[in-house]
């Protein structure tokens, strides 16, 4: 994970840090942060202050890679691999140079793809992990030794590029639901991905007095991404006194023994769920919830809502729930 560290100079100098969430505006939180820096760096000369320089530097984790010297693009909509990860022999992450063009809400996915035998654009629908401030795009993904696009997709590289529609588009944004006071997060397996990015931008934290992210899956290893990005959340310059006291997460596996094991279904129709959290059960006047996973899980948890008195909402209609419907057919 790269960690981004600000200096301002000799030591004498004031020291900037990040801002503060109530010193945003929704369009600052939609600029990539190293952009924000460079104009308050030029609107300081235009006033006549003397402005001090601001270095951006990356440090390297010891299980990421480099970011090569920037390509031009080859391919059509072409974005160059800045870091590569692999989780286990079915899960890995990645992250790529965003087009300065691409503006999303956090939650949206994207087309992203390589060009296939045929010569033609392989494309198919990604969340974008990164929340919409940052200067790169991640993503999350399954390999599939045998589908048409992950099969070599998993086989990236840095330096390698990749194909990026950059038309974001999706239902899990905080516009399609209602407000209200705690947010509910079901993901299972890369299903995260859009969490991961909505975990990390301020508005969640400004919208909500709770929030529970609930991770379902069949290996403990495959809960690592999640945990990890969990666990640096409180640590965040950005959002980290935000999340104080606000976040509850409940990872499950379903084979694998861990210390809670089950379907995130049963739990909550047993109620086991707001027990093990000390909460109260979901219901319409407090609660709000995002969805994504398989076709059958996120059927599964739709009746569950409904029982609990919940509507589906939409970006037209919103409600107190959602769904992300574009990885399922």
């Amino acid at each position: 994970m790269w960690t981004a560290l600000w200096l301002a100079g000799p030591a004498s100098r004031p020291a900037i840090s990040p801002p503060s969430s109530q010193s945003l505006t929704r369009r600052d939180r939609k600029e990539p942060y190293s952009t924000r820096l460079f104009l308050t760096w030029i609107n300081a000369a235009a006033k006549g202050r003397r402005a001090k320089p601001i270095q951006l530097i990356q440090r390297r984790a010891d299980t990421v890679s480099d970011t090569p010297s920037k390509q031009i693009p080859t391919l059509p909509d072409a974005q160059t691999v800045t870091w590569v990860r692999h989780y286990t022999d079915r899960l890995f992450a990645f992250r790529v140079t965003r087009p300065r063009s691409l503006r999303f809400r956090s939650g949206e996915f994207v087309m992203i793809g390589l060009m296939g035998d045929n010569g033609k654009p392989l494309l198919r629908a990604y969340s974008i992990a990164s929340p919409s401030w940052a200067d790169e795009l991640e993503f999350y993904s399954i390999k599939v030794q045998e589908g048409p696009l992950t099969s070599k997709l998993q086989h990236i590289e840095v330096g390698d590029q990749i194909i990026l529609r950059p038309k974001p588009v999706g239902t899990l944004v905080h516009d399609a639901l209602l407000p209200g006071h705690r947010l509910w997060l079901f993901a299972t397996g890369t299903g995260f991905a859009p969490f991961a990015s909505i975990l990390r931008d301020p508005d969640t934290w400004e919208k909500y007095d709770d929030v529970v992210i609930t991770h379902t899956c069949r290996q403990v290893a495959e809960l690592t991404y999640g945990r990890e990005l969990v666990e640096a959340l409180p640590d965040d310059p950005l959002i980290g006194e935000m999340v104080a006291g606000k976040l509850h997460y409940y990872p499950t596996t379903t084979r694998e023994e861990s210390p809670k094991m089950g379907r995130i279904t049963d739990l909550l129709t047993s109620g086991q769920v707001f027990e093990d959290l000390g909460v109260q059960p979901i219901c319409p006047e407090r609660d709000r919830a995002m969805v994504c996973g398989s076709l059958g899980f996120n059927l599964d948890i739709k009746t569950i809502l409904e029982d609990f008195g919940l509507r589906e909402g939409a970006n037209s209609e919103p409600a107190e729930f959602v769904i992300e419907k574009a990885f399922v057919g």
